[in-house]
């Protein structure tokens, strides 16, 4: 079972841009254009998929939230926050 993160050690690992609530880390970006959203909604899931772990991703026009929680395991793990760089770099490649 995947290790669930301590407060301090999972506020550690937060990096700019994101916020924890709890046992959820978001973040929140607005995009040039819709088709932009919709682009990086595409390339997150792709990353997603293939680690098999999902956020919940919130579409409003050219904005998106993200957020995650390893549910499975009640809280924050170190997937969450392997995810959380992946999508921070398919936003600063635009």
């Amino acid at each position: 079972m995947t290790e669930i993160l301590s407060d301090s050690a999972a506020d550690e690992r937060l990096t700019p841009g994101w916020t924890r609530s709890g046992t959820v880390i978001s973040r929140e970006v607005e995009l040039a254009s819709f088709p932009q959203a919709i682009e990086v909604v595409d390339r997150v899931a792709v990353l997603a998929e293939a680690a098999d772990h999902h956020p919940d991703i919130d579409i409003r026009w050219r904005t998106l939230t993200f957020r995650l929680s390893t549910h499975s395991a009640g809280g924050l793990t170190a997937k969450d926050f392997s995810l959380a760089s992946q999508i921070d770099s398919v936003i600063s490649a635009l």
